[in-house]
């Protein structure tokens, strides 16, 4: 039986990810997390003698991202496999996500039966990928291009580049990511000037023409 963990914010995701699963007779959700804090109540509770095979985690989370948690679980040895199961587009997330340590990357608008493969992937210790990443993958071996200039942001700028240009403010950011106004402004101010951008407009238009966000 492979012992599944799911960690998003949003309930109603959550019930349709334990939903989707339940299908699958060799697959069970043993916990469920809305943040990191919680996360890491679970894993504590659980243990070394009854630990989960597989992570089903989401990206955008309040407090630490799904980026943050692969980093933390990286450091310290974690060897729970994550699986990344995002909204956000596989051409913008899925590489930064397996570098950080996933073990996969699923695009919540999917079929519901990827993300069951993908569970079963994961959890004998092996990538899973889309073909969509996997041709990503070989063509930045084979060809690689001019890197885009949001590539270089690290993961809290990427994070509050896409949040500014979803129209949230400053201190609504802060609150949501558990920061001070203070260091989400020196957040702001690197990726503005990492970008050549001049402020939250151009900001915007930046993140709409890279796909980071919905138009």
């Amino acid at each position: 039986m492979i012992r599944v963990i799911l960690c998003d914010d949003h309930g109603l995701i959550r019930r349709g990810i334990r939903d989707t699963l339940a299908d699958a007779q060799d697959i069970e959700v043993v916990g469920e997390a809305g943040d990191y804090t919680e996360l890491r109540g679970l894993l504590h509770s659980l243990g070394k003698d009854n630990p989960c095979d597989v992570l089903v985690l989401d990206i955008n989370m309040p407090g630490r991202s799904g980026l943050d948690v692969l980093h933390v679980l990286k450091d310290e040895g974690n060897p729970v496999r994550a699986l990344i199961v995002s909204m956000y587009p596989e051409d913008q997330y899925a590489i930064r996500a397996l570098r950080a340590g996933a073990y996969g990357y699923v695009n919540k608008g999917g079929d519901p039966a990827s993300l069951v493969q993908a569970v079963r992937t994961v959890a004998q210790g092996r990538k899973y990928v889309t073909p969509e990443i996997a041709q990503m993958l070989v063509e930045s071996l084979t060809a690689p291009v001019a890197e885009q200039a949001h590539h270089k942001l690290s993961d809290r700028e990427l994070q509050t580049l896409v949040m500014i240009a979803s129209g949230k403010r400053l201190s609504d950011i802060a609150e949501e990511l558990m920061l001070s106004p203070k260091t989400v402004s020196v957040y702001r101010a690197r990726v503005l000037e990492k970008l050549g951008l001049a402020n939250n407009s151009e900001l915007t238009v930046y993140a709409i023409r890279n796909g980071l966000v919905a138009s």
